[in-house]
């Protein structure tokens, strides 16, 4: 992990072994991410990813595992797709001044064995505390691929106290607890695109054990227009994620049947875009 962090702002630990996601996020001496309060799916790639403050899932699939279209032989997308456990390529590294700033690429195999290439630039701005992710995922192979995307954004919940709520016009009424729906938890996806809006925003807080700070977080509607939220208090789960996702919670088939999945030919890119403060 390498230390990423400005002259205000999260102190963040960038995983060089898995895509160059976020494993700890620290505000002061408190580390937001959930660690091993993560529920086991089976899979280590994931469990590594998950642990970590935010994590990454495509570029050829996303949830849980699907067949892989065409192959008849049963062989399934993995959990989140391809990209976990994926090494970065650090290009670009400068954390000296106010500001901080990485750029890396991910070259990726992805389940049906054809290449993509991930394109990844950090930056957090010293003077606001706001960190910014853009991603460029680009399709490298002979084939078309159907790219799919989502940023796990993991929050260890025992930091939660009864005054924390979420907020956001994508959701009902504005807004409510973070403990919404039945124990010991559930998940839920929502349109997030507002009219006229680029970009979309939720936010989590307040939250005490950061000094009363709430967790604003800011994202493309234009490729990422839904917004799924889920959390499990099942032990020794106790975590929340915010998850800006390109595709609304339905299999590959009904996306693929009502043509929501859209091809990417070889040479071509999609851009998606991410943004977090603390305040």
């Amino acid at each position: 992990m390498k230390a990423f962090f400005a002259a205000k702002g999260p102190k963040l630990f960038l995983d060089e072994t898995s895509m160059l996601d976020i494993g700890g996020c620290f505000i002061g001496e408190t580390d937001l991410s959930p660690g091993r309060a993560i529920p086991d799916d089976g899979d280590p790639r994931i469990d590594h990813s998950l642990e970590g403050f935010l994590f990454t899932c495509g570029p050829d699939h996303i949830r849980h595992p699907e067949p892989i279209e065409g192959t008849g032989n049963g062989k399934k997308y993995p959990l989140h797709g391809s990209f976990s456990s994926h090494p970065a390529e650090i290009l670009f590294w400068d954390a000296q001044g106010e500001d901080a700033e990485c750029h890396a690429r991910v070259v990726v195999k992805m389940a049906t064995g054809e290449p993509a290439l991930l394109e990844r630039h950090w930056r957090i701005d010293g003077q606001t505390g706001e960190v910014s992710l853009s991603d460029r995922v680009t399709n490298t192979g002979p084939k078309p691929f159907f790219p799919v995307h989502m940023y796990h954004m993991n929050i260890g919940a025992w930091l939660f106290d009864e005054h924390v709520r979420l907020t956001g016009k994508m959701l009902e009424g504005g807004g409510f607890p973070w403990t919404f729906g039945n124990d010991p938890g559930g998940v839920f996806c929502v349109p997030a695109l507002q009219q006229g809006e680029q970009w979309a925003e939720i936010a989590l807080g307040p939250i005490g054990a950061i000094d009363g700070l709430t967790l604003k977080v800011k994202f493309r509607t234009d490729t990422l227009p839904h917004l799924q939220i889920w959390r499990n208090q099942k032990s020794p789960a106790h975590v929340l994620g915010i998850e800006p996702v390109s595709h609304r919670l339905a299999s590959r088939y009904e996306l693929a049947e009502k043509g929501e999945l859209v091809l990417l030919k070889p040479g071509e890119s999609i851009d998606y875009g991410l943004r977090f403060s603390f305040g």
